[in-house]
């Protein structure tokens, strides 16, 4: 195969990602043109609109037992791989053309770990050195990867991620029973995770892991409750050494072991989600998550809506003198929307829903947990949900068949 029929297949499962719980908009394309470059796909960055990231695997050979992938060690997939200086070069050309932003890299693990990572960083290296690429490079750490390896990936890279897949070590042994989560990945991810944050501290403008490290969960397939995976991230996060969290609801793939394992439904990975920004955006504590009996999030209700009708005594809110933490709060009010108000009525008086709206607050949901001016904006208990997709609509409703982990780019 040629370098492009390599890449097409090293980068299939790229184009149907999806970034924290929402599938990602495929780009229009005018009759008869083009194309879209094998690998290049536009992502969400939260907070600062879009980017073009090539996303690959180095190679799709893999000795892993995951039992969820495709490439596994027992797979009968089309295995293929590229070299370093081919990844250095199929990046560059795109990026010299103005097609693509940044490099999100990947790979499997054949054989030894501590080989196929030397030729990840081998790539990443003569992007910087060779080719003098300053721009955005987010790479995968392997499993088993050496504490030497995790620090020059930190050195190189903008961002590190290494998935932990499950709260617990008996969940991770499960899923791949090569993986260690105490002795290996956690350690590994608490490592990046330090050099990022101290640099980030002491100010250092050529900071280790400058956006932070990320990490994934699959999600459903081994009995792992919501409240343990919270848990875990909301601890890493805290400390400083998670900047966010990747959630990834368990669907079978065709000729894995776990394809007769049910696949869990895309509302619990949405509400994981929602979760997760409360602990890291909205102020909450993990305490305060609205777990039920069974240590899961609820899938009728978002949890920021579940936790205000549980506490009936904290609301209404006055808009005119709440503090933006209680503000935040509410159902409908995000923190944008929360400075805005602060900020407005400093200057003039807030009249009405009109106003709030203006400034970014969702009134159906919002209305009956406020007040202004002495009275409730709503009479009426909100919508019970937050803008969830139909159950299932962003994943496909049959068996997955792709030679590459359908989580792969997380």
């Amino acid at each position: 195969m040629d370098r492009r029929e390599r890449l097409a297949i090293l980068s299939e499962a790229a184009t149907d990602d999806r970034e924290h719980g929402m599938p990602l908009p495929r780009r229009s394309r005018a009759p008869g043109a083009a194309e879209d470059p094998v690998g290049i796909r536009k992502v969400r960055v939260p907070g600062r609109g879009t980017t073009s990231l090539m996303r690959i695997m180095q190679t799709n050979a893999c000795s892993l037992s995951c039992g969820y992938c495709p490439t596994f060690c027992g797979g009968r997939v089309k295995r293929t791989a590229l070299a370093p200086e081919e990844v250095a070069r199929t990046f560059i050309e795109a990026h010299r053309a103005g097609l693509v932003s940044g490099l999100f890299l990947t790979s499997g693990v054949p054989g030894r770990a501590e080989r196929a990572m030397d030729r990840m960083l081998d790539a990443v290296h003569v992007l910087r050195r060779r080719e003098g690429f300053t721009g955005y490079v987010h790479l995968k750490v392997l499993p088993g990867a050496q504490r030497d390896q995790v620090r020059e990936a930190a050195r190189l890279c903008d961002r590190v991620s290494i998935n932990l897949e499950g709260p617990r070590p008996d969940v991770v042994r499960r899923l791949a029973k090569e993986k260690d989560l105490a002795g290996d990945l956690l350690p590994s991810l608490e490592l990046a995770g330090r050099l990022s944050r101290d640099g980030r501290i002491e100010g250092r403008p050529d900071r280790p892991a400058r956006m932070g490290t990320t990490t994934q969960f699959v999600v459903g397939a081994q009995g792992e409750q919501d409240r343990e995976i919270l848990g875990l991230v909301g601890r890493l996060e805290g400390q400083g050494l998670l900047h966010h969290a990747h959630f990834s609801a368990f669907q079978p793939v065709a000729g894995t072991p776990m394809e007769g394992v049910p696949p869990t439904p895309s509302a619990r990975e949405f509400r994981l989600y929602q979760a997760e920004h409360l602990l890291r955006q909205y102020r909450f504590r993990f305490d305060e998550l609205p777990f039920g009996a069974d240590g899961n999030l609820p899938l009728d209700l978002d949890p920021k809506t579940a936790w205000a009708l549980a506490h009936p005594a904290e609301f209404p809110v006055d808009v005119a003198r709440a503090p933006d933490d209680l503000l935040l709060r509410v159902p409908g009010i995000g923190p944008r929307a929360a400075e805005r108000i602060v900020t407005e009525r400093r200057r003039v008086a807030l009249r009405g829903a009109e106003d709030l709206r203006r400034l970014g607050v969702d009134i159906p949901r919002a209305g009956y947990f406020l007040t202004l001016g002495g009275r409730r904006l709503a009479r009426e208990q909100p919508p019970v949900q937050q803008g969830l997709f139909a159950d299932g609509r962003h994943l496909p409703s049959v068996v997955w068949r792709t030679p590459t982990p359908p989580c792969a780019y997380r």
